[in-house]
C-alpha cells in the first residue's frame, strides 16, 4: 500500500473546518440538557493508565463503578473501564455490573514502538484475560515515514488475533502535522479492520481536538456511505468538563447523526470528566 492509494480528490481546508466547528459549538449550547449530560456519562471509558496503578486502586475503581447504579439509578453507568493488560484480570474479578465493558490498551501502548510479534501477543493475552475491547496505537513513526502498508498490516494482524473483540485504533492525532494526514490515517485504520477510531493516547499534547475529531467523523461518514459499515469514534485526552464533552456530543450528532449517540459507536476517553459531569447533572437536577 502506497501513499498514492490515499490521495483524495480534494484537500481539507482548515479554515472551513474552523467555521464548521464554530457552528457545532453553537449547537452544543442548545444541547446542554440534563438528559444529554446523562447520555454522555454513559459514553465514558473510565480510564486508569498510571505508572503507579496496582490491584488495590483498580479494585477501588471497580467498587465505585459497581455501586453507581444503586446510588444514581437514573444515570447510566460508564460504558467501560480501561486499564493496562496486566490489570484486566483484576477488573474481571472485581466488576459486577455486566453492562460495563472491560477495555485494555495493548500492542506497545502508548508509543507502539515494539515488534509486531509483541503487539499481537500482548493483544491476545489481554483478550485471554477477558478484555472485551482492545485499544491500540497505530504506529505513528511508520505512518509518518509513508509506509502505509506496514501500518495497515499491523492493524489487520492484531484484529485477526483478537477475532470478534472490539478493536479501537488510536491515531495519535497530535503527532500528525495536518488534517489531511488525519483523514488518511482514519481511512487506513478503518479499511484495516478498526471497529473504532480514536484520537489520542492522552500521553501526548495536543490530545483530542474538535478539529481532528471533525475530520475523523467525516471520514467515518464517507466510509459508511461506501461500505455501509458503522465505525465508532472515540475522542480521548484532555476532555475534562461537561461543556467540552457537549461540544464533542454536538459534533458527532451533527456529522454522524443520532444513530451514533450510543456506547456501541461513540465513546469519550476520560477520567477527570466523571466528577465534573456528575456534579453538573446533580446541580441541574436540583
Amino acid at each position: 500500500m502506497k501513499k498514492s492509494e490515499y490521495i483524495f480528490p480534494t484537500t481539507i481546508n482548515p479554515n472551513n473546518v474552523k467555521k464548521e466547528i464554530l457552528e457545532i459549538k453553537k449547537k452544543a449550547k442548545d444541547l446542554y440538557t440534563v438528559e444529554n449530560l446523562k447520555t454522555i456519562y454513559g459514553l465514558i471509558d473510565l480510564t486508569s493508565l498510571n505508572t503507579t496503578d496496582n490491584e488495590e486502586n483498580i479494585k477501588d475503581l471497580c467498587r465505585n463503578v459497581n455501586q453507581f447504579p444503586s446510588v444514581y439509578p437514573d444515570i447510566p453507568n460508564v460504558a467501560a473501564i480501561c486499564v493496562y493488560p496486566s490489570l484486566v484480570q483484576t477488573v474481571k474479578k472485581s466488576l459486577s455490573d455486566p453492562r460495563v465493558r472491560i477495555a485494555s490498551v495493548a500492542a506497545g501502548f502508548p508509543s507502539s514502538q515494539t515488534f509486531l510479534e509483541v503487539k499481537t501477543l500482548e493483544a491476545k493475552l489481554a483478550v485471554d484475560a477477558w478484555a472485551d475491547e482492545i485499544d491500540v496505537v497505530m504506529s505513528p513513526g511508520i505512518f509518518l515515514s509513508g509506509d502505509y502498508g506496514t501500518v495497515s498490516q499491523e492493524i489487520k494482524e492484531i484484529k485477526t488475533i483478537i477475532c470478534d473483540v472490539k478493536l479501537k485504533v488510536i491515531l495519535e492525532t497530535g503527532a500528525l502535522p495536518d488534517l489531511n494526514l488525519i483523514r488518511i490515517a482514519s481511512w487506513l485504520a478503518m479499511e484495516a479492520g478498526a471497529d473504532f477510531i480514536k484520537t489520542s493516547t492522552g500521553k501526548l499534547n495536543p490530545a483530542a481536538t474538535l478539529e481532528a475529531t471533525y475530520v475523523m467523523a467525516q471520514a467515518i461518514h464517507e466510509y459508511y456511505l461506501k461500505t455501509r459499515k458503522q465505525v465508532g469514534i472515540k475522542p480521548a485526552g484532555g476532555i475534562a468538563t461537561a461543556e467540552q464533552a457537549m461540544d464533542y456530543f454536538s459534533l458527532v450528532k451533527t456529522i454522524l447523526g443520532d444513530n451514533w449517540l450510543n456506547p456501541a459507536l461513540f465513546r469519550i476517553g476520560a477520567s477527570r470528566l466523571v466528577n465534573d459531569l456528575l456534579t453538573k447533572i446533580l446541580n441541574a437536577r436540583t
